[in-house]
């Protein structure tokens, strides 16, 4: 089992880092999480609930895993590339705190570092923060408020795509089924080919009652393969084994999203009914995800991010939304999450336009919030905002530094699109990136 007591360790005089920008930096992080080991406890916890070893092929201490982890958001590296600069970089290795004689496959390094819950992650910026006040480089006093969008992992959807999606995860199952059945499986026809080539052809046919007919040739496809799997379904649940419990498994996970996409297809294009943007489903492999749009932009596919930062510019606090919720309406439930950390309300706060409401206006000021500046005045006079013009531009002025920071984490700390699969594997992700980009900030202000 995996020790939950944190090790009591000093730095190897091996651990040597490169005189290089990157290995200052390397070097600072690692001193701080040389000065929290109390944070490896929840790490170790994580590990324990999915069942990580502590020795063995899967093995790699709770210490390594977080650091790790840092590492591969700090440098946006793939698994591979991440178990590539473990073994070749010095100064990656002395970070990491392996063992000379270890080199985890990228396989470990993903089993790992993916057991690192989001709510982990959430303590690790609170415990930094907490340093960060204790430095005097953060007191939250004054604030900024934006919303951002993160995509997950998904092409663009549309309903002859997911039609076929569905027929082709259908297939795969129904092939795995026939295995399991040694050869006596129910006799079915694999539609790959038809559906794929429908799909095509309503990408590039004009007009409605063309489209109108292809789409009902899909549906009845899909419907058709759909029947041969609940027949493989019925066929299986006589036996019980391992691999067909898990085929059982996947079944019932894909089963009622499958059934959705046709009803939300039929609904859409045959019947000509608008569906409400919180009862599509955009993606057979990433369901949660939310249809996003923000002002007259693009649609983007993923979760809406509300996020406060400092004066200091590390992010304070981050909520990762469900649907697509009013920037007016999660104003006050943003600043309420700032007073129950920081235990009172921000003196100044800056917030876009779409933050701006008169309530929002009326309680920030109740709780305790001095001068409260929207980006646009929303028909509030700046009298009521702030003291002065002069408050009010500096405020203003100073909201636009969100913008740089959120560009930051989009490009170099892999916000603009998550890369990992499922709900909890995007907050995971969301979270580790964030972390990863205020230990790097606060080590930079620390050094200057």
């Amino acid at each position: 089992m995996l020790d939950l007591k944190p090790p009591n360790r000093e730095a190897s005089i091996f651990d040597v880092f490169a005189t290089h920008e990157i290995g200052r930096e390397l070097e600072a992080m690692s001193g701080w999480l040389d000065e929290h080991h109390d944070l490896l406890g929840l790490v170790a916890r994580d590990l324990v609930r999915v069942g990580v070893k502590a020795t063995g092929r899967q093995g790699l201490p709770a210490e390594a895993v977080l650091r790790c982890a840092l590492l591969k958001q700090y440098r946006q590296l793939s698994y591979q590339e991440l178990a590539f600069h473990l073994e070749d970089s010095a100064s990656f290795r002395a970070f990491a705190r392996l063992p000379w004689s270890w080199s985890p496959q990228k396989s470990v390094l993903q089993r790992t570092i993916s057991a690192i819950r989001p709510e982990t992650w959430e303590q690790i910026n609170r415990t930094l923060l907490s340093g960060a006040r204790q430095a005097k480089l953060e007191d939250g006093a004054v604030v900024r408020l934006d919303s951002t969008v993160t995509a997950a992992l998904m092409h663009e959807p549309s309903d002859s795509s997911l039609l076929w999606d569905a027929v082709r995860v259908m297939v795969r199952l129904l092939r795995r089924a026939d295995i399991l059945l040694g050869g006596a499986g129910s006799s079915w026809r694999d539609h790959c080919r038809a559906a794929k080539k429908r799909a095509r052809k309503i990408q590039f046919t004009r007009g409605r009652p063309n489209r109108v007919q292809l789409y009902r040739e899909l549906i009845a496809i899909t419907r058709a393969t759909l029947a041969y799997l609940k027949q493989a379904t019925e066929r299986l649940a006589v036996a019980s084994t391992p691999l067909i419990a898990l085929w059982q498994l996947q079944v019932r996970h894909h089963r009622p999203l499958i059934e959705r996409i046709i009803r939300q297809s039929e609904r859409r294009v045959l019947a000509g009914e608008p569906v409400p943007a919180g009862e599509k489903l955009v993606s057979l492999f990433e369901p949660h995800a939310d249809i996003i749009v923000k002002g007259s932009r693009n649609t983007e596919y993923g979760h809406k991010l509300n996020l406060t930062t400092g004066r200091s510019g590390m992010i304070l606090d981050l909520v990762i939304e469900a649907g697509n919720p009013a920037d007016s309406d999660r104003l006050l439930p943003m600043l309420a999450r700032h007073v129950a950390f920081w235990g009172q309300a921000p003196r100044q706060a800056a917030a876009d336009g779409g933050f701006a409401t008169r309530d929002n206006l009326a309680t920030a000021k109740a709780w305790g919030v001095c001068d409260m500046a929207f980006h646009k005045k929303a028909g509030l006079r700046i009298e009521d905002m702030v003291r002065s013009k002069w408050v009010y531009r500096k405020l203003r002025n100073f909201r636009a530094g969100i913008e740089a920071g959120i560009s930051c984490l989009k490009r170099a700390y892999g916000l603009a699109r998550c890369t990992w699969r499922g709900l909890d594997h995007f907050k995971t992700y969301i979270w580790s990136s964030v972390v990863a980009y205020n230990l790097v900030l606060f080590t930079r202000l620390k050094a200057t």
